[in-house]
């Protein structure tokens, strides 16, 4: 096991069982997931610190993580092998500044700003209706 700013982390992988049984049972109750929730599901990002970002108080989502960057890589890959793997479609969300109205500020996820980055966080997966 390893310990990471106070929190006990288990290694990569008990990390991708933990992952895909929170997705499949995300995927179960709501037919959708994503990269945000999972986190805040598996205890990584809380709420607080979640609102703080949304709101802008934060710069980027990364920064109020409580795990490494390299871990938080693992969870959104492990997020995207499993949903593709169940046949899952992937869906762009945008996430923009909340209580800024009438404008629309996009949020960052990362520090470096990367569009790959980015992108893997900012993609939702729902349940393909045709294989349920």
């Amino acid at each position: 096991m390893e310990e990471e700013q106070g929190e006990i982390l288990v290694n990569k992988e008990e990390l991708k069982h933990k992952v895909h049984s929170i997705v499949s049972s995300t995927l179960k109750e709501k037919i959708y997931i994503s990269p945000v929730e999972l986190l805040m599901k598996i205890g990584v990002l809380s709420a607080i610190d979640y609102e703080d970002w949304r709101f802008g108080r934060v710069p980027y989502l990364e920064k109020v993580c409580k795990i490494n960057l390299s871990k938080l890589s693992f969870i959104t890959k492990e997020l995207r092998a499993y949903a593709l793997e169940n046949h899952s479609k992937s869906s762009w969300t945008a996430y923009n500044q909340w209580g800024v109205k009438g404008k629309k500020i996009p949020l960052c996820f990362s520090k470096s700003g990367d569009a790959v980055i980015e992108e893997a966080y900012a993609t939702h997966y729902v349940v393909n209706a045709n294989n349920e």
